[in-house]
């Protein structure tokens, strides 16, 4: 369902003539039109830009839900965001009314509202939670996050299992494909109105900074109606790449043009705080500065406190010290110091800050609330701060165009570009938001004018079953009934869409092959079947040529790794053909020899196996010095003249090759005599036929080779879905299609690694541990290295390595399995969390634990040990739900969930 303009047909809508009465703005047309939508009946996916208001038309949705006595859950992608709609929530209806589960926080989780992860609402339909009796709606905030690799399948999930009765409400940033998206909503939920806005609702300039002149990054439109790039810009940026030219590249001798020529100025990105300076003096804060490091985000934080700089007045500081007074009352005091807190608070007063993942999940919340009153002016944050906090700025400064994905550095996309300045530009309270690229040798005015214009974000599903979710889906559905919903999912329709294309390829060049068939149409026989004939006898050829080369080639090598320095060879053909002494036999980097030779022409160099067509030998000796530089001329020169002075003679022809396994091959003999038989050999059109059969063939292969695309497209989910079911019987998770007593552990198991997690209880390869030692090894499931080059990780001695020994045991058993089916791959145990938890479960102090992290060279801030504690308690909570109550590792699960949860990590968020 298209949109439709809706807005003056109110009259017969009471709730959202009540809704909007009691909000203090006028609703946009988009607004106006997707909440009339859902008022009549429909579901609903709104594409608009960051800051549009989309969000708007979730509340409308709470507020129908309470109107009509139903239940709405608001669900969010991340644990922030759910934070932050709980309080703005909470305000609006009331504590008792609203609740909020984000798998570490359950509040009110029986209240007509509740704000959830994603996560949450999944595990909750699989298990047939209560919790879902009298859902009316749901809310899938940053519906667009199913496009993430790793987490994006749980939004398809949800979509797929909610029940039919229930509205979805999706918003999305913009995506170029929102109708292909709406479409498959209308496939699978049934009737669901699009909307798309591409308006901003505070218009966005573009500018680059280079050095401390800030340009406009666009100067009008050219005579096509296409943005201009600045022409001074362009210019100023032409000088300053002239200036700086070879600064960065390696350095080599002096005057050596192979280490890059002429170096220019060493180029030094302006200060940061001369980049606020600018700013402040543009009035341009609060301003948002994306580092892209967490590293560089308290780097920038620490050069403004020791320059000096200050954003807030005295009454601003005294208010910005109530506020973490507040939110940092239950910190335990012997902690301050090792969290930095003294140094952070003092940063704040000042009106800057930082706002990173590996931030105290206390720390992070007080910057976002005082950057949205406005206290803070300045904060250095990664792109995770663009993920959906309601955290808009007056202007957006990028330090660099690249940024690190998880993988390898890579420079930002169109869409991540304007997920970022997006922040830029405060609903009303500024006229216009602002977003400032900051210059540097090898930023190009053009790439970023491509960045900031490109309007095509394609929404790509990452949705892929798991073990988890196959099991799940065969207790729910059975066999046949969880195929079919997987085929329903929007990674099956978007791959399904595009073998469309593919397929219509496919009927041309059938009907083209078809052509071809009767231009070859030979009146004395079959000449599909000649020309077929003559393809395998041209194919036989080729293969005894290739081995006869193949042949040859490893008799020369062999004969070239028996050479020794002093062996007078004669080189065959081409420019350096004649006498030549081996100066060093010499083997490359591949194992193969490439002998240092001189000719008699004073020329020296490497051979290979391609400068002789035939074995080489040596035709004679001559003696050599005992240290030969043949970079040397009177070295080369006397040589040269030895060599002439032998007396050695080439041989008068060069060595024949060796008689071709041809001439003796009786399957070529038999094609041959089957080719002449051949009634279509005696055709006088033979030849014009058969370069119609080669047309023919060449197309008949391409053809094939797009049949095989569809086929590997076309039910391809299904198909790695059965790949997944094999291996689950192989291990007796499953009996048929039927879930076992092990499959019901593996359905309450959630994570990255729920098979192995199940494999380990099933083993019984934790048992035996105490609370801190269960939870250094289960540590190892949950975390990863934020490094690919951290070293292999260190465990306490006895039971913890005993039991992580085992976990690796059975890991390489079962990704031996998942290579053996093709079914991606467990990731490998981490242990590089295991000394930190365990210290912390045995009670010791925060910073005896970072520092003995520090000492070990492991980089590990006090908000990630908390995260990844958090990541910890969570699987063991698992643990102690579904390890069979008779073994000991559900109590010790329950006493090391304890044992963890205290002093940071135990405080709540919210």
């Amino acid at each position: 369902m298209a949109s439709r303009s809706l807005t003056g047909a109110v009259a017969d809508r009471p709730r959202l003539t009540e809704f909007t009465g009691i909000l203090p703005f006028q609703l946009d047309g988009f607004q106006r039109d997707a909440c009339a939508a859902l008022e009549d009946g429909h579901g609903v996916l709104v594409c608009a830009p960051t800051g549009a208001g989309k969000t708007v038309v979730g509340e409308f949705a709470v507020h129908i839900a309470l109107a009509e006595g139903a239940k709405c859950f608001y669900t969010t992608p991340i644990k922030a965001l759910s934070n932050q709609k709980y309080t703005d929530l909470v305000a609006r209806y009331g504590a008792d009314r609203v609740g909020l589960l984000t798998g570490d926080t359950s509040i009110n989780g029986n209240a007509p509202v509740v704000v959830m992860t994603t996560e949450v609402l999944r595990n909750m339909l699989y298990a047939d939670s209560p919790t879902l009796a009298g859902l009316g709606y749901v809310v899938m905030d940053e519906v667009h996050y199913l496009a993430d690799r790793f987490r994006g399948a749980v939004w398809e999930e949800v979509i797929l299992h909610l029940p039919a009765d229930v509205a979805v409400v999706g918003l999305s940033a913009t995506v170029s494909n929102a109708e292909e998206f709406g479409d498959w909503l209308v496939t699978v939920r049934g009737d669901t109105a699009v909307v798309v806005d591409e308006h901003r609702p505070v218009p966005l300039w573009q500018h680059m900074l280079v050095g401390n002149r800030m340009f406009d990054l666009f100067a009008g439109e050219d005579s096509g109606g296409r943005l201009r790039v600045d022409p001074a810009l362009v210019r100023h940026v032409e000088d300053q790449s002239r200036r700086f030219a070879g600064w960065n590249r390696p350095r080599g001798r002096t005057g050596d043009r192979r280490a890059g020529g002429p170096r220019g100025e060493r180029f030094r990105p302006p200060p940061r705080v001369s980049v606020i300076d600018r700013l402040d003096q543009a009035g341009l804060l609060p301003a948002i500065v994306f580092v892209f490091s967490r590293a560089g985000c308290d780097a920038a934080v620490g050069q403004c406190l020791r320059s000096g700089l200050r954003l807030t007045t005295q009454e601003e500081a005294a208010e910005i010290r109530k506020v973490v007074t507040a939110n940092t009352a239950e910190l335990p005091q012997a902690d301050l110091t090792v969290l930095g807190f003294w140094e952070w608070r003092e940063a704040l007063e000042r009106g800057v800050a930082a706002h990173h993942a590996g931030m105290l999940p206390a720390f992070k919340e007080t910057v976002e609330q005082l950057f949205t009153l406005g206290l803070v002016k300045c904060v250095f944050a990664t792109e995770t701060l663009a993920l959906g906090i309601n955290m808009p700025a007056r202007a957006v400064v990028l330090e660099r165009l690249v940024k690190y994905n998880g993988e390898s550095h890579a420079e930002l996309t169109p869409g991540e570009y304007t997920q970022l300045t997006g922040r830029a530009g405060r609903r009303g309270i500024d006229v216009e938001g602002h977003a400032v690229v900051v210059w540097q040798p090898g930023v190009d005015p053009e790439q970023v004018a491509g960045l900031a214009s490109t309007r095509t974000y394609p929404l790509r599903s990452s949705f892929r079953p798991g073990y988890n979710m196959a099991v799940n889906l065969l207790h729910r559905l059975g066999a046949e009934r969880s195929r079919e919903l997987l085929e329903q999912s929007f990674a099956q329709f978007q791959a399904d869409r595009s073998v469309v294309g593919v397929s219509r390829r496919i009927a041309k060049n059938e009907e083209a092959m078809a052509g071809y068939a009767e231009s070859m149409r030979c009146h004395l026989g079959d000449f599909a079947e000649y020309a077929g004939l003559r393809r395998e006898l041209t194919e036989r050829e080729r293969a005894l040529s290739r081995g006869g080369a193949a042949a040859r080639r490893a008799a020369t090598l062999a004969s070239l790794s028996t050479l020794r320095a002093g062996d007078v060879i004669a080189v065959p053909a081409g420019r350096r053909a004649g006498l030549a002494v081996v100066l060093d036999p010499g083997i490359d980097q591949s194992g193969e020899p490439r002998p240092l030779v001189l000719n008699e022409d004073r020329w020296a160099g490497r051979l290979s196996a391609a400068d002789f067509p035939a074995p080489v030998q040596a035709l004679g000796r001559m003696r050599l010095p005992k240290r030969v530089d043949h970079r040397v001329p009177r070295v080369r020169r006397d040589l040269a003249s030895s060599l002439r002075n032998t007396g050695i003679q080439p041989p008068a022809k060069p060595p024949r090759r060796s008689r071709s396994g041809a001439a003796d091959d009786s399957e070529l003999s038999e094609l041959r005599r089957r080719l002449r038989a051949h009634p279509c050999h005696g055709c006088s059109d033979r030849e014009a036929h058969a370069r119609w059969a080669e047309r023919y063939a060449r197309l008949d292969k391409d053809t094939e080779q797009l049949r095989q695309r569809v086929r590997a497209t076309t039910h391809s989910l299904a198909r790695a879905f059965d790949r997944i079911t094999a291996l689950l019987r192989e291990r007796e998770y499953l009996d048929g299609d039927l879930v076992t007593a092990h499959g019901t552990t593996l359905s309450r198991l959630w994570g990255e690694s729920d098979l192995l997690a199940a494999e380990c209880l099933r083993h019984d390869a934790w048992r035996g541990l105490r609370p801190a030692e269960l939870a250094a090894v289960v540590s190892a499931l949950v975390y990863e290295a934020r490094r690919d080059d951290a070293g292999p990780a260190r465990v306490p001695a006895g039971p913890v390595a005993n039991a992580m020994d085992a976990t690796l045991r059975l890991w390489a058993e079962l990704e031996a399995d998942e290579r053996r089916h093709g079914v991606s791959r467990t990731r490998e145990p981490d242990a590089g969390f295991a000394w930190p938890v365990y210290r912390w479960a045995n009670g010791q102090s925060l910073a005896a634990v970072l520092t003995a992290a520090e000492e070990n060279g492991q980089e590990l801030s006090a908000g990630d040990f908390v995260r990844w504690c958090r990541q910890v308690i969570d699987l063991l909570d698992q643990l102690a739900e579904v390890a069979d109550k008779d073994s000991p590792v559900a109590s010790v699960a329950a006493e090391a969930v304890r044992a963890v949860r205290r002093g940071v990590v135990g405080l709540g968020s919210v």
